[in-house]
């Protein structure tokens, strides 16, 4: 009687050093990628020459027609209130405020929107506290 060897089956490629490989690259990219919440409102920056950045803690948008917007918050009345609490929030540690100027606003505020606008929403800013309102531009070509 002649038994003869039964037939061998090929081994099975593993995917697991695949996936890993994947994963890896998933974690690489959300680590090295930036990820920002979207703008409260779309405006257009003027333009300036001779810009640093600036990294301010609280972003203000103010829209062409004088609208207010503090991350979801919409409205002149929303939008202050929202900062205000932003701003008690920030200041609840010393290490957020360290002196008495607190945290500083980047003031997003569209070309086109008139000035008196601006100047009348800083004495507001003031009497909620905000010593420190820097205005956003966008670089420009200077002469």
């Amino acid at each position: 009687m002649e038994f003869s060897e039964p037939p061998r089956k090929s081994p099975v490629e593993s995917v697991v050093p695949m996936i890993n490989v994947v994963f890896l690259l998933l974690i690489f990219f959300l680590m090295a990628a930036r990820i920002a919440p979207p703008d409260a409102l779309d405006v257009d920056l003027p333009e300036a020459a001779g810009l640093t950045e600036v990294e301010a803690e609280l972003p203000l948008y103010l829209g062409r027609d004088g609208t207010l917007a503090f991350r979801d918050a919409q409205g002149r009345e929303a939008a202050l209130k929202a900062l205000s609490e932003a701003r008690e929030t920030l200041c609840a540690t010393a290490a957020a405020c360290p002196d008495e100027t607190g945290p500083r606003v980047a003031l997003h505020a569209d070309r086109e929107v008139a000035a008196r606008t601006v100047a009348a929403l800083l004495p507001e800013l003031a009497r909620l506290g905000f010593q420190r309102v820097e205005v956003i531009t966008r670089q420009g070509g200077g002469q």
